[in-house]
Parts: structure tokens; sequence; C-alpha cells
């Protein structure tokens, strides 16, 4: 059986997530989120983005998180402002506009949003009411390329939307691993501060599943209980997300597993340059897209399972590996070899 460095979810959880499940398994405790584990996850995290006024959803899955946080937040004629790139946009099934909400995407080199990349938006929608008004940024981080937004980058997205009456919503699928990027300079905090509301990632991060919603935003957090529960999101069990984030945030698991896979990555991103390989982005995270040919594409998935995720000219393509917080040194240095093996 091949290797799969596809994504970062082809694992199941750490250990100590699976003994946490094990350990409590014969605690009875109250359902719906209400229970002591979810209650005190929360508090872990509010502990670590010192802010002891935001709320804390949990939910098992990231399009989840987008679809019942954006859908919460709008009002039926206001709409979303995301890079083309953006999950929302590209890979969600059109979630977001099934539920009446326009998704404009802006076309960015990096996958990354910037204030001007939304004031374009915004001056071509000046007929208004005749045109749907533009009411929340959506940003991702990591983004779906794998690049991170700095803290001078988040700061004056934060200011713009204020100035501009927008939300700011960032989507942490990967947020662990932006975090603890070897160029990143944003914090937790920083996250918490200048953002209205966003969501850690569990299942690509040593969970089983599960994401947890922060809602920053006193006044997004009215009566978002309701919407979890009219989209099928509050679990009866709700216990199960909270034992995996009070595990993870007991004492920086999260983190550290996060950091290992960017280590992972790098490990292969040094292999790759110092082979000659060029790159469709410059990351620092635990997604890389180097350019291959045609063949040496080919000889690679002998071995290993990866997505070719863009054609380019002259019989080439840039491919997209991730590795994981499961990902072995065996694995990595296998495909450094093979890698050394390509001409």
């Amino acid at each position: 059986m091949k290797y799969s460095f596809k994504n970062d979810y082809a694992e199941g959880a750490h250990p100590r997530i699976l003994q946490a499940l094990a350990d409590t398994n014969f605690a009875q405790q109250n359902g719906y989120g209400l229970d002591e584990y979810s209650l005190n996850a929360a508090k872990l995290i509010q502990d670590r983005m010192a802010s002891a006024n935001s709320a804390v959803h949990f939910v098992s899955g990231g399009t989840q998180a987008n679809l019942i946080a954006i859908s919460a937040f709008l009002k039926p004629h206001e709409s979303v402002v995301a890079a083309e790139t953006g999950h929302i946009f590209t890979n969600e099934s059109g979630a977001i506009e099934a539920t009446g909400h326009k998704v404009h995407g802006v076309i960015t080199e990096d996958g990354k949003l910037r204030p001007a990349d939304i004031q374009q938006i915004l001056d071509s929608h000046q007929n208004i009411p005749h045109q749907v008004k533009q009411k929340l940024v959506y940003i991702s981080n990591s983004t779906e390329i794998g690049t991170i937004y700095s803290k001078h980058e988040i700061r004056e997205l934060h200011l713009f939307c204020r100035e501009k009456n927008l939300f700011l919503f960032l989507d942490g699928a990967r947020l662990g691993n932006a975090l603890t990027a070897e160029t990143n300079d944003l914090t937790l905090e920083d996250v918490a501060r200048y953002t209205d509301a966003f969501y850690l990632g569990g299942t690509k991060n040593g969970a089983l599943i599960g994401e947890a919603i922060i809602i920053n935003n006193a006044a997004l957090q009215h009566e978002f209980g309701f919407h979890l529960k009219q989209k099928g999101a509050m679990l009866a069990k709700g216990r199960l997300l909270g034992i995996q984030f009070q595990e993870l945030f007991r004492d920086g698991l999260y983190f550290d597993l996060a950091e290992k896979a960017n280590r992972q990555a790098m490990k292969i991103k040094t292999a790759l340059k110092e082979s000659g390989f060029d790159f469709l982005a410059e990351t620092y995270t635990n997604q890389i897209f180097p350019i291959l040919n045609n063949d040496q594409i080919e000889l690679l998935s002998s071995d290993f399972d990866f997505y070719i995720w863009k054609k380019l000219a002259d019989n080439r393509a840039a491919i997209r590996l991730i590795t994981s917080w499961a990902t072995p040194d065996e694995m990595v240095n296998k495909f450094i070899a093979k890698i050394k093996t390509l001409k």
C-alpha cells in the first residue's frame, strides 16, 4: 500500500485522545455540550486566548463550522468576500450559497486577502439596494495553499473591517499549523483580538473529529445555540468533542502536534530545494506545493499518494504534499530518498 501525503486527516486520532475517551467512557454527564469536559475545554481555550468573554462552541467539522457561523452572522441580503482559493468558495459544495448568501471570489497570488482586494468588491457593489450588501470577510490561516498571515496583515484587515462595518471571520482548520510555523509572529491571543469569530481545527490536528467555533464579537454570540441546534450540529453526546479539546489544550498538545506536522513538511521541502525544485508558493506549514514534470510525478506516484494541484505549462504540474501529526520519520526519509532519484 502506498503511503499517503494527500491530507492531514488520514489517520485516526492521537493516542492520548483515544485514552481520554476510554477513561471517561462510563462517567455520566449532561448532554448537548453542558458536560464538564466541554465546559472545561472552553475555559482552557479562553485562558489560552486571554479572552474570557469569547464564546466557545464545539461542532464536528470544518464545513459545518463555516456554514453555521456565517449563516448565523448574516442577514438574508448580506454577502461574503473570500479569496477564490478559499474553502467556502471552492470546496464546500455551495454550502454558503445554499443558505442564500452570495460569496464574492477574489483572485489572489498567495491565497491571502488584503484590504485593497476587499475594497475592489465594495466599489463594484454600490447599487444599493439592488445588489447584495457585503458584510463578512472570510480568510483562512493557514491558507489553502499553505501560506500564513502575519500579525500586521491580520491587524490591517481588522482595522479595515472595523472602518467598513464588516465582520472578519477566520477559518482555522489548520490554525495550529499557522501559529507554529517558523516564520509566524501571530499568537492565538492576536487572533481572538482581531477577529469577530474564528474556529480552531481539531480534525486535521490530532482529534478524531471536531472544531471549536470561537465568537469574540459579543453582538454575534446572542442565541447562537439556536443555529447549532437547528442545523443539526448540537450533539447530544457533546462530551465526545469536549473531551478531545480538553486533552488537546490541557498542556499544549494541540500546538505540539501542529509543530510536528510542520517540521516533517519542512524536511521534505528542504530536500526538494536542495534537488533544485521550485514551488508554487513559499510555505512554512504542513502543506507544500513543489513543481515537477509529468515523468517525475509518475515516478513519485508509484510509491506515494498525493494530489496534482495545478497543471502548468511544459508538461509540469504543482503537486500538493501534506504531512500530519502522525507522519513518521521513516516515510519522510523514504520520500526524500525517492526525490534524490528523480532526474
